[in-house]
Parts: C-alpha cells; sequence; structure tokens
C-alpha cells in the first residue's frame, strides 16, 4: 500500500505559522500538480487564499510550471 504524502498539510502548517518565506520556498520545489493542487484546495478550505498574495502567486506560477509539457522534477 503506498504511503500518503502530507507535503500539503506540512506547508499550510508553514502558512499559518506566519513562515510564508519557508513556504513559498517548499511550494518552489513542490513534489507534483497533484500536491500544489492539494495546498491550494486547503487554502480554500480554511478560507487563506488571497490573505497572502505572494503565497497565492507562488502557487499559481509553479501550478503553471509544473502543469506545462516536458517540465517536471524528477523524484
Amino acid at each position: 500500500m503506498a504511503k500518503t504524502n502530507d507535503w500539503a498539510g506540512k506547508v499550510l502548517a508553514l502558512i499559518k505559522g506566519g513562515n510564508t518565506g519557508a513556504a513559498i520556498a517548499q511550494i518552489k520545489v513542490a513534489p507534483s500538480v497533484k500536491d500544489l493542487k492539494a495546498l491550494q484546495a486547503a487554502l480554500a478550505a480554511a478560507q487563506l487564499t488571497g490573505r497572502w498574495r505572494d503565497v497565492d502567486a507562488a502557487v499559481a506560477d509553479n501550478l503553471a510550471l509544473l502543469s506545462a509539457p516536458r517540465l517536471h522534477r524528477s523524484p
């Protein structure tokens, strides 16, 4: 059975703790598009979307970069 990845929860904890710099650094090295979408959904569920514009911009930018063809991170 595969392990569950709690990357989005950990980044959300950084954001809630006020450490947006570390959260943005983690967003820039996100493992996959799935994880970024999970973070985006968690931010929306916690009603934090729009509170930190730089975090929202980092999520949107990296979603676009990872979704682009032939641009992906190797494991």
